[in-house]
């Protein structure tokens, strides 16, 4: 389409636009008019108006107001669902026997204490050894292996181009020209494919004295929130910006103003620029004009990092030595925690399922069996009251009444409902014949103790409380999952009780 064409187009769009705009602002002017004439008008007869008259028409136009107001607001920012809370956390101990005696408290309950115990071992050991612990922590390929043949030209750490060379953690020793021995930790790359690494180099960065954070350019996001989560525990951070031979001047101060930028108000914090390689590419122009790139051995730039790192054991060594133990005994706090859960959740897992059996025989013994019974019965009332126990959350019956009897009025209106999926699972039991109501009953009533039982297990962890609401979720979203294998096994449960002839009461 030539100039002369799309001008011919353009004009005529340019003057329906302009005639809408006019029509528009004639409608609002209008409108202004009308509105000012109206509001005149109804000022007029209010001044011959009773006063009380005038004021229930004021509290009236308030009134209709506030709650305009109010309705644009719940629009505008609704009303966000309950936000899951933060499972229930240890307090972290301040001393090994502080730690030990949680340990020893738990190992009595039967809880797996191995992995929070093998911490205060390890911690031991490095006490006795008395070296500084020095954790080269960063994402992969950013040269952490490189910086320790940097500082360590004898040391043989494996080094590969395309990154994630470093599958385990490696000590070096290494002795600071200042004479102290320090111990390199040379950790796996923090954005391995899998991530099966990522848990192994934390856990080593809050065992070490001090943390050097390797980059190779601006924080991405990722590395923004872990160089946030170290700093979190306090200990001195180094953070160095490697492959600084790859940067002009300029660009290279560019980027370490914006490192300094995103930590300045994380206290004292290290940001300088090291080069680890011992190679640099260098153009090379040959006689007849062309240029070719070749690789010359070149000295590492890693003074810098020396002075900060020595600087920061020659300040206080006894002050490291805190910040470190602190940071271990959050990390075996976090192992006592994790292993008190998985503790809990396996007992309230065998909890729930005996009491379904025994909901099941309680239903196969029943005439009439139904939800009033489940939900506001001893067995009801049972459960709920030795999850609790499990999760150390107190309980007394006459809440646990309340919270049974809030949950039976949503759970009868579910019935039908867990009579369909009961019906689905004995399908898999052809030839059940005039026992099928029975047995459809009897495992709806368990599939209800069993939702309902994994629900108020989950609200306890999350929560510390048995409440209504979040547990009824979860029971809806317990529904909508893969129930079949569930189902099969209390039909199969029912079953055997009919063929044994050993229904017997609830709370047997």
């Amino acid at each position: 389409m030539g100039a002369t064409e799309s001008v011919r187009y353009t004009v005529p769009i340019r003057l329906l636009v302009a005639l809408l705009v006019s029509l528009g602002l004639a409608a609002l002017l209008l409108l202004i008019l009308y509105a000012t004439n109206l509001s005149f008008e109804v000022w007029d007869r209010l001044k011959q108006a009773p006063v009380w008259f005038i004021g229930t028409y004021v509290a009236t136009l308030a009134a209709l107001a506030a709650g305009g107001a109010w309705l644009f607001w719940r629009l505008v920012f609704p009303r966000h669902r309950e936000r899951e809370e933060e499972p229930p956390t240890l307090p972290v101990p301040r001393s090994d026997q502080e730690m030990d005696e949680k340990i020893q408290v738990a190992e009595l309950a039967g809880i797996d204490v191995e992995s929070a115990r093998q911490e205060l071992v390890e911690l031991q050991t490095r006490r006795e050894v008395g070296e500084v612990y020095v954790a080269l922590f960063g994402q992969v390929s950013t040269g952490k292996s490189s910086l320790v043949r940097a500082l360590l030209p004898d040391a043989t750490p494996a080094i590969d181009p395309r990154g994630g060379t470093t599958r385990d953690v490696t000590h070096y020793t290494w002795t600071s020209p200042a004479g102290d021995r320090l111990t390199l930790v040379d950790l796996p790359g923090m954005n391995e494919p899998d991530g099966s690494l990522t848990t192994l180099a934390r856990e080593e960065a809050q065992r070490a004295h001090v943390v050097i954070y390797l980059v190779d350019g601006d924080l991405t996001r990722d590395q923004h929130h872990e160089l946030q989560s170290l700093l979190a525990f306090g200990k001195p951070v180094i953070l160095a910006l490697n492959k600084a031979d790859l940067y002009g001047t300029a660009d290279l101060a560019q980027i370490r103003s914006r490192l300094g930028e995103r930590v300045q108000d994380r206290g004292r914090i290290d940001v300088l620029t090291v080069s680890a390689a011992t190679t640099r590419e260098v153009v090379r122009v040959l006689p007849d004009g062309h240029e070719e790139t070749v690789l010359r051995q070149a000295p590492p730039q890693v003074d810098a990092l020396i002075t900060a790192l020595q600087r920061r054991i020659d300040d206080d060594l006894d002050h490291l030595e805190h910040l470190r133990d602190a940071s271990v005994f959050v990390l075996a706090t976090r192992k006592l925690g994790d292993a008190v859960s998985t503790h809990r959740r396996d007992r309230a897992e065998s909890l729930v399922k005996e009491y379904s059996r025994k909901a099941v025989i309680g239903a196969m013994a029943a005439v009439a069996p139904g939800t009033d019974v489940l939900i506001q019965g001893y067995l009801g009332i049972q459960l709920v009251q030795k999850l609790c126990e499990v999760y150390e959350v107190p309980a007394r019956e006459i809440d646990v009444k309340t919270f049974l009897d809030l949950a039976g009025r949503r759970v009868r209106k579910a019935l039908p409902l867990f009579l369909a999926i009961a019906g689905n699972g004995l399908k898999a039991f052809p030839g059940v014949g005039t026992l099928t109501g029975g047995l459809l009953h009897a495992v709806a009533y368990g599939m209800i103790f069993d939702s309902l039982g994994r629900a108020v297990a989950q609200t306890l962890a999350s929560r510390g409380a048995p409440r209504t609401g979040p547990a009824l979720r979860i029971v809806e979203e317990t529904l909508s999952g893969d129930l079949e294998a569930r189902t099969r096994r209390l039909a199969k449960l029912a079953l055997e009780q009919i063929h044994r002839g050993e229904a017997k009461a609830p709370g047997s």
